[in-house]
């Protein structure tokens, strides 16, 4: 597991690109901020953070499916980066931040999660 990437995954890149391609401009991973957020946009107070299906168990997504072997350690691994994931939301969201969380599936239709970028960093 210590070559599993936790910045600049592909997933993350391909988020960044197309962020970045509707002209907005962001810092990343900002270590005052729990969590470290992958995307933050500090004039407009909003978080990106880009999760994987399978680290962050992402519920209904068949990427997320546990291994068949070590399933003990893998169930209290995931459960963990998920209740580490809703402390650091509650904690930004407490200070006034608004967050988005993008997973990995949601690369699959680049058209809808687009919208949904220029929704949350415009609108909401």
């Amino acid at each position: 597991m210590s070559r599993v990437k936790s910045k600049n995954t592909t997933t993350e890149m391909a988020v960044r690109r197309l962020v970045f391609g509707m002209d907005y401009r962001y810092r990343l991973h900002d270590k005052r901020l729990p969590g470290r957020p992958d995307l933050v946009f500090s004039g407009r107070r909003k978080i990106i953070f880009v999760n994987g299906c399978f680290w962050h168990g992402h519920e209904s997504c068949r990427y997320a499916a546990l291994p068949k072997t070590r399933v003990d350690f893998w169930r209290a691994k995931v459960e963990k980066n998920q209740a580490r994931d809703r402390e650091n939301i509650a904690l930004l969201e407490a200070n006034g931040w608004k967050v988005l969380t993008v997973w990995q599936c949601e690369l699959k239709n680049t058209e809808r999660l687009a919208n949904r970028l220029y929704d949350f960093i415009e609108h909401e």
